[in-house]
């Protein structure tokens, strides 16, 4: 009777395919943002991710326990009475049940874990808790969990989540309450899902002794005139007070019975900007207002930000690389902190004179930091351009 049961969890499953695919979940987003689109008929396989999570590269079961919603989100292909979308609702035991099986196989060693929202968020975040416990705690699954936070849920729901996941997503779809209400107007900005990413750095500090899952968040971007600014702006800020490990930007994509099915797609190229931008709020700790913004708040996708900025403030003042401090290595392009700490090992050991020099201690392109940088006082040969 249970292998029957699983048996068509399974073909449910498989029927779904990947309802998952415009939420990134891996270290790697723009990656997987690039996956391919939707098709008409669907195998198991396509329930399974490869990402690149915390704990590694892992190949990770991403799915939903009910892809029918009470919310009207404008954008969303599970919005509330669009009717070409097929609903499927799963029970906690049949979705640990279907993890368990593929899990025993070897297909997946990890689970993303989403949901659409019936009869209130509370009771939707408690399916999504079943599951998880049933995983953990029956199963005694040790590997990867990432479970999706819904909008507006209690206190202790939020504390469970974080003691059962390594990583917890809060989608705040949009950098202000006034955007949000263009994207999904259900939602409460500051109350249903801010509130949600304060709380979780809060049980963070309050717990240090515990394990605890970190927590993320996404951006639908292009949709309703939100700006880069817009987007960095409050991406900076979560760094910095909700201590997020992620923040995701997923371009718009229209999608058929929706309220924004007419609208133009977001540029992808635009999304990948967003992420270099935002790579260098967190990990190169640049404030935003150094980011190399044009007049209408966005960042040009011409050009990676890190360049932009560096062809305004560097290419007359470059950067003296037998001197520089670290800090000051991380804003040349082309350097990483791989590089930068390969940098000042090489000049403890002598002087670097010539860019094959920089070639040597690992910098992969160092032509292209050449108008950037002085080496021992001077301006590096660059090679002609014949054409």
């Amino acid at each position: 009777m249970a292998g029957r049961i699983v048996s068509e969890t399974l073909t449910k499953l498989s029927q779904m395919g990947d309802v998952t695919l415009h939420e990134p979940a891996g270290d790697s987003p723009y990656s997987e943002r690039k996956r391919r689109a939707r098709k008409q008929e669907f195998n198991l396989n396509d329930c399974i991710a490869h990402l690149s999570t915390p704990r590694g590269p892992k190949a990770v079961m991403k799915s939903m326990m009910t892809t029918a919603c009470e919310r009207n989100c404008h954008y969303c292909v599970f919005r509330a009475g669009r009717a070409k979308t097929k609903r499927a609702t799963f029970s906690p035991d049949e979705m640990a049940g279907a993890f368990d099986t593929l899990q025993r196989a070897k297909k997946v060693d990890g689970l993303f874990l989403s949901s659409g929202i019936i009869k209130g968020s509370v009771t939707t975040q408690d399916k999504i808790l079943d599951t998880a416990d049933i995983i953990r705690n029956k199963q005694r699954y040790r590997g990867y969990i990432h479970l999706k936070i819904m909008p507006g849920i209690e206190y202790d729901q939020l504390y469970r989540a974080m003691q059962l996941a390594d990583r917890v997503s809060v989608n705040l779809e949009a950098p202000t309450s006034e955007r949000l209400h263009k994207l999904a107007p259900k939602k409460i900005f500051v109350q249903e899902l801010l509130r949600m990413l304060q709380w979780a750095e809060q049980i963070r500090r309050d717990r240090p002794q515990e394990r605890l899952a970190s927590s993320v968040t996404q951006f639908v971007v292009g949709a309703v005139g939100d700006t880069d600014l817009e987007l960095m702006t409050m991406s900076d800020k979560l760094y910095a007070q909700a201590q997020l490990a992620r923040v995701y930007y997923s371009s718009f994509s229209p999608v058929p019975g929706t309220t924004f099915e007419n609208l133009p797609p977001s540029d992808l190229l635009r999304e990948f900007r967003l992420y270099q931008s935002s790579f260098l709020l967190r990990d190169y700790q640049w404030d935003v207002e150094e980011l190399p913004f044009q007049l209408d708040g966005n960042l040009r996708t011409d050009i990676d930000p890190k360049q932009a900025w560096a062809d305004e403030n560097l290419a007359h003042a470059p950067i003296e690389i037998m001197q520089a401090e670290r800090e000051q290595l991380l804003r040349i392009p082309g350097v990483g902190p791989v590089g930068a700490n390969a940098i000042l090992r090489a000049r403890r050991r002598g002087k670097l004179t010539d860019l094959s020099h920089l070639k040597q201690i690992g910098i992969r392109t160092p032509q292209k930091l050449a108008k950037y940088v002085l080496l021992a006082g001077a301006r590096p040969a660059r090679q002609r351009c014949l054409f």
